[in-house]
């Protein structure tokens, strides 16, 4: 292709189509809004009146003080702009029905996802402080601990890749698949031809993508071309030009679910670079877990709950437990429980799962994470525990995705090194693994990084796990990386301008919207 077609095709692309809409769309509210203010008084006192109640109105709010201020400051400096951009961007829930939607098929099916009394008096036993954290994910994010759950951990997505195939391949009965980014390229290829041989012989497979995370990756009405293969398919809050306050919450999950007991799940998606088949910002770093046994009953429900949301149609749950195709037992060791966290609920269970680890921690806490964008709260846990002696390190990339993104996690590094964290760069290339080891018996891998959007704004999920061998996995897997990594110091984070730290300034106050 030459590169005048590139640029063409580009041009007219449906991510240039939308986005330049949605400017058009800004351009003439802003415009509309600035023209009245200026030829009527007042509408200029209503738009102010209308601010300075919002104002009260958050500071009232049941918010993170990083919103009430940047919210506070946009609209007190700009009524206009700031009230319009609060009510574009400002309140992270999706639509009322959606909302609804959620929550009925939740309170439905809740009596499948029971918790086995006996599992959680095992726990209550082994360790009574690790089941309370334990109790947290099962009471605010309604999904059971679970055990008799055989884990294998990656620690690449080449290592996941095919053992992924290979599931995807004895699959029997039925495949669910949800992920934010699918790109065409060898991966993808290699998913979709076997989701089509077993589509043509009977299996149930169904899809579910992120329709921001593929605008650029994937062909618009992408999902109608796989129904034609006879996959079920469905985007996730498809991207339209218009603007529109759900725009901000996305489906940042990986899940994986074959036949009930296999289950899949990590910061890989299905795109090339998550294999290294494709070289985008020096070595790829990725992490997963593979779950087999009772644990994925968990990953099936919450599949199956936002297949009903976005297809607005009615499930039965109950054909597609772990055991429908599996009678035999299930071995494994420890326990495991998988969990997901939304934007719908008001509670943000990623945080503060994360902040149970490092809070209780005794010994040690090794965190892995592509953005390091954390509020007062997260900053506060991780400097107490380094400053009682816990030590804690954090790995993030040393060549990055996004430089304004990078550029403000590394705003983050001296208040943290000054309390004891310490903090290294993956020098190989960019980490995308999202994970906590605590202490050589608990850890966490998901999808949930340690920024805003993640934490509040999207749909993600994770794996709590303890007292398995996975932990050891983890943590040497760790230990590894820190062997290509650049420890940083406070000389390296002091030595930068003073126009460099002028701007990390303006990039942390604007923080929760980046």
């Amino acid at each position: 292709m030459t590169k005048a077609k590139k640029i063409i095709n580009f041009l007219f692309s449906r991510v240039v189509i939308i986005s330049l809409c949605i400017l058009i769309q800004l351009a003439w509210w802003v415009f509309v809004f600035f023209y009245l203010t200026r030829v009527s008084n007042v509408v200029s006192m209503l738009v102010r009146a209308m601010g300075l109640l919002i104002v009260l109105w958050i500071a009232n709010k049941k918010m993170n003080p990083s919103y009430k201020l940047l919210w506070t400051m946009l609209i007190l400096t700009s009524p206009v702009l700031g009230v319009g951009i609060y009510f574009l961007l400002g309140e992270s829930r999706v639509a009322r029905k959606m909302q609804h939607n959620y929550e009925k098929v939740l309170q439905q099916e809740k009596h499948l996802i029971q918790e086995n009394v006996q599992t959680r008096k095992e726990l209550d036993e082994k360790n009574f402080d690790i089941s309370n954290q334990s109790r947290y994910i099962r009471d605010f994010s309604a999904f059971p601990l679970q055990e008799h759950t055989e884990c294998e951990y990656y620690k690449s997505g080449e290592d996941m890749f095919y053992p992924l195939l290979e599931a995807l391949r004895k699959a029997e009965h039925f495949i669910f698949l949800e992920y934010f980014i699918i790109g065409e390229g060898v991966m993808w290829s290699s998913v979709l031809e076997i989701l089509e041989e077993k589509a043509q012989a009977g299996v149930d497979v169904r899809l579910i993508f992120d329709d921001w995370g593929c605008i650029t990756t994937l062909p618009y009405h992408f999902y109608k071309e796989l129904q034609k293969k006879g996959i079920q398919c469905a985007a996730f809050n498809p991207f339209r030009p218009v603007m529109n306050i759900i725009l901000n919450n996305r489906d940042h999950r990986k899940i994986c679910v074959v036949d009930g007991y296999i289950g899949f799940t990590g910061g890989i998606n299905l795109a090339d670079e998550y294999i290294n088949r494709k070289k985008r910002f020096g070595y790829w770093k990725d992490t997963a877990i593979r779950l087999k046994g009772e644990g994925v009953w968990n990953l099936t429900v919450m599949f199956l709950q936002m297949w009903s949301v976005v297809t607005r149609t009615e499930v039965s749950f109950a054909n597609y437990q772990p055991h429908c195709y599996h009678p035999q037992p299930f071995e494994g060791e420890g326990f495991v429980q998988p969990y997901c966290d939304t934007p719908l609920d008001n509670e943000v269970v990623g945080e503060n799962v994360y902040m149970n680890m490092i809070n209780r921690a005794s010994r040690y806490v090794y965190i892995c994470t592509p953005y390091l964008i954390i509020d007062n709260e997260m900053m506060t846990s991780l400097c107490l525990a380094a400053k009682s002696g816990v030590n804690v390190r954090i790995i993030t990339p040393g060549i990055p995705d996004k430089k304004i993104v990078f550029l403000l996690t590394q705003s983050y590094y001296e208040q943290l090194i000054e309390a004891g964290v310490e903090i290294y760069e993956y020098q190989p290339g960019f980490v995308h693994a999202k994970s906590f080891v605590c202490d050589d018996e608990l850890a966490v891998i998901g999808t949930i990084n340690m920024d805003y959007r993640s934490l509040y704004l999207h749909f993600e999920n994770g794996v709590w796990i303890y007292g398995n061998h996975v932990v050891y996995d983890m943590k040497a897997d760790y230990l590894e990386m820190l062997k290509d990594c650049k420890k940083i110091d406070l000389e390296f984070c002091r030595k930068r301008s003073a126009l460099a730290r002028a701007f990390q300034s303006i990039l942390r106050l604007m923080a929760p919207l980046i």
